[in-house]
């Protein structure tokens, strides 16, 4: 089948407006892809393309705070209720009951909470890079101080510091340091900032063309950073809010991928935790694949996950009728 080209358009739900790109037949299956930090709707231009190709229809917008999406600049616009909350409002603007979601990074973070809160709206899921870590009584903000003010995630907390620091670099070049992450400990040296620690790769990253980190630095030169980074800012709010599910299972059906050389599989003891029983214990319908790669697997491996994709989706696509 003919993959056809992307069309964009723009759709005003739950008080944001949400840039989407569609590619694909519209009665075909719906595929919902929510990009990662600090990406796009283009990290899934790849999987688009096969999606539609196998006549899905391949739904990627920009998040909130991100690209041609509103952007507010209030933290407290972020929490992982109101970024759920998006998703539904489009999954009803498309007059959808039910889709595949498709996440990696904060975007596999938004797909395991849309299967926590309404596991009606989700056929299954593939999750990539992140896996599920049930709410427990602690928040995780008392994990992340344990690891210092060099810590990434403790530097984004406050508004405005990352942001500064970000501005002594041109936006392709912070873009680029972040792609080029291969480090297993995302940690500045005391008194140094984490984005003049990260170093870009001197030579083109195999699996970016200078055409698209072109694209993606013109849209975070207009959009900037703030609205990305205030999803960190409320990791302790998110834990509050998030009480009524303490210990809660994922019911969907769901596949995690992951990349073998992932700093996120690497590090906190992550990869021990999805090869243990663990994981399963609270995602029972669960799959676990390993491969060859990096944290942007997507992209970097993008046939392979491609393959991995499209072959647990039509499982589900010769057992249920399309929404």
């Amino acid at each position: 089948m003919d993959a056809g080209e992307v069309r964009h358009w723009n759709a005003d739900v739950n008080g944001v407006s949400i840039h989407v790109a569609e590619r694909g037949p519209e009665d075909g299956p719906a595929v919902l892809l929510l990009h990662g930090f600090p990406e796009l709707w283009l990290s899934w231009r790849h999987q688009m393309a096969a999606l539609a190709a196998r006549g899905f229809r391949a739904l990627a917008p920009d998040l909130r705070g991100y690209g041609d999406s509103s952007a507010p600049s209030d933290p407290a616009a972020y929490s992982i209720f109101h970024i759920v909350g998006d998703v539904i409002a489009l999954l009803d603007h498309l007059q959808l009951t039910k889709v595949f979601v498709v996440g990696h990074d904060w975007g596999a973070q938004v797909a395991w909470h849309l299967c926590l809160f309404r596991p009606d709206r989700v056929r299954a899921a593939v999750v990539l890079g992140v896996p599920y870590f049930a709410r427990h009584a602690r928040p995780i903000t008392e994990a992340f101080a344990a690891f210092g003010d060099g810590f990434y995630i403790n530097q984004f907390q406050e508004p405005g510091r990352a942001e500064s620091a970000f501005a002594r670099y041109d936006v392709a070049t912070v873009l680029k340091k972040f792609y080029s992450i291969q480090i297993d400990d995302l940690s500045a040296p005391p008194g140094v900032e984490i984005i003049d620690f990260l170093e870009a790769s001197p030579s083109p990253l195999p699996w970016i063309s200078e055409e698209d980190l072109g694209q993606y630095a013109e849209k975070f030169q207009k959009s900037g950073f703030t609205g990305p980074l205030n999803y960190y800012r409320m990791a302790e709010t998110n834990w509050r809010l998030l009480a009524p599910w303490n210990e809660a299972k994922i019911t969907v059906p769901v596949k995690f991928i992951a990349g073998d050389k992932d700093i996120g599989v690497q590090s906190f003891g992550i990869e021990k935790y999805i090869k243990s029983g663990t994981f399963k214990s609270i995602v029972p319908d669960l799959e676990v694949t390993i491969i060859e790669g990096h944290h942007f697997l997507q992209q970097e491996q993008a046939e392979r996950v491609n393959s991995e994709i499209i072959s647990y989706l039509v499982k589900f696509t010769s057992q249920e009728p399309s929404s």
